[in-house]
C-alpha cells in the first residue's frame, strides 16, 4: 500500500520531534559526566590516605575483626547491586544485572546462601518482576550520589556482618549476619568505555584500583591510641562508607557516558530517518507530479481527438 506525501511529512515531523528530545538529553549527560569525573576526582586523595591507614592497620595490628579476617566456614554472602534509577543509557543496567547473576552463581557454587541489597529503581524493578526477594534498596541518586548515600548503604551493610557487635545505644539489626560482602557497580575508564565489575568489600580486600597503595610503597608505622582496637573499629567504616562512595561515584560517571552515548545513536538514528522519509517524501511528490502531468496530457490528447472527429 503506497503511503502518501501528506503520511511522510507527518513522520519526519514526528521523528525531528523526538531528535529535539534525545539530542536535549545528550547534552545534559555530557555537561554531568564532568561534574561526575570532577566528584571522583575530589574523592580519591580522601580515599587514598584512608586506604594508607587502613593498610597499616591492618599490617601492623594483628587484630582479629571480623571485617578483615577469613571465615573458613563463610556460609552467607552478600552482594550489593549498583545500578540506574532511570532507563534510557542502552545497556548499562542490564550488564550490572548480568554480572550480578554471574556472581551469584560462583557464591551459590561455592555452597553459599546469598542476599541482595538493591541501589537504583531498575535494580529494584528486576526482582521485582522476577519475584525475588532483597533486603532492602535506596533509590533516588544513581546520577548523583552523596556521600550521605554512602554512609547510609554501608551503615546497613556493615551493622549486618555476622558477630558484629554494635555500639550500645545503636539501633541496628543482629539477625541474618552476613560473612561476605560484595558490591557490584560499573567502573569508569573512559568515555567510551564502563566496564562492570565485582569487588568484595569485606572480609577486607585493599587490591584494586588507584586507592591502592603501590606495592613499594612504605606503609607508615602508626601509634594506636587509646587502642588499634578502638582505632580499628573506628577507621573501618569510614574506610568502607569511602569504598561505597567511590563505586557509587564511578557508577554515576558510567550511567552518564552509558545515556549520552545511547542519546548520541537516538539522535543519528532519527537523523537518518528523517533523511529517508525526505528521500521518499520528494519521491511521492514527484510521481504526484508525474500523474498529474500524465493525467493533463492525456486529457487534451483526447480533447484534440475529439475536436477532431467533429
Amino acid at each position: 500500500m503506497a503511503v502518501s506525501l501528506r503520511e511522510y511529512r507527518a513522520k519526519i515531523r514526528s521523528t525531528q520531534s523526538t531528535k529535539k528530545i534525545t539530542r536535549a538529553m545528550e547534552l545534559i549527560a555530557a555537561s554531568r559526566i564532568i561534574k561526575a569525573q570532577q566528584a571522583a576526582a575530589a574523592a580519591a586523595p580522601y580515599a587514598r590516605e584512608l586506604t594508607r591507614a587502613v593498610s597499616a592497620l591492618a599490617t601492623y595490628s594483628n587484630i582479629e575483626h571480623v571485617l578483615t579476617t577469613e571465615n573458613p566456614d563463610a556460609k552467607r554472602a552478600a552482594i550489593l547491586v549498583v545500578a540506574s534509577d532511570r532507563g534510557l543509557a542502552g545497556a548499562y543496567a542490564s550488564s550490572v544485572l548480568k554480572e550480578t547473576e554471574q556472581l551469584s552463581e560462583r557464591l551459590r557454587a561455592d555452597g553459599k546462601e546469598v542476599s541482595y541489597f538493591l541501589t537504583g529503581r531498575k535494580a529494584e524493578t528486576y526482582f521485582n518482576f522476577r519475584s525475588r526477594p532483597f533486603v532492602k534498596s535506596w533509590t533516588g541518586f544513581s546520577d548523583k550520589p552523596t556521600y550521605d548515600n554512602a554512609r547510609e548503604i554501608g551503615d546497613e551493610l556493615i551493622s549486618r556482618a555476622a558477630q558484629y557487635e554494635p555500639a550500645e545505644g545503636d539501633d541496628v539489626p543482629t539477625d541474618g549476619g552476613i560473612d561476605e560482602l560484595y558490591i557490584v557497580f560499573t567502573r569508569f575508564r573512559s568515555m567510551l568505555v564502563q566496564e562492570p565489575a565485582a569487588i568484595r568489600l569485606f572480609p577486607l580486600e585493599i587490591v584494586e584500583g588507584e586507592e591502592a597503595p603501590e606495592e613499594s610503597e612504605a606503609l607508615p608505622l602508626y601509634e594506636f591510641e587509646p587502642s588499634a582496637e578502638e582505632v580499628l573499629e573506628s577507621v573501618l567504616p569510614r574506610y568502607l562508607h569511602s569504598r561505597i562512595y567511590s563505586c557509587l561515584l564511578q557508577a554515576s560517571a558510567s550511567e552518564l557516558a552509558a545515556r549520552q552515548k545511547a542519546m548520541k545513536s537516538a539522535t543519528d538514528n532519527a537523523q537518518d530517518l528523517i533523511e529517508k522519509y525526505t528521500r521518499l517524501a520528494n519521491q511521492a511528490r514527484q510521481a504526484g507530479i508525474t500523474q498529474e502531468i500524465s493525467e493533463i496530457v492525456g486529457g487534451a490528447n483526447a480533447l484534440a481527438e475529439a475536436a477532431h472527429s467533429d
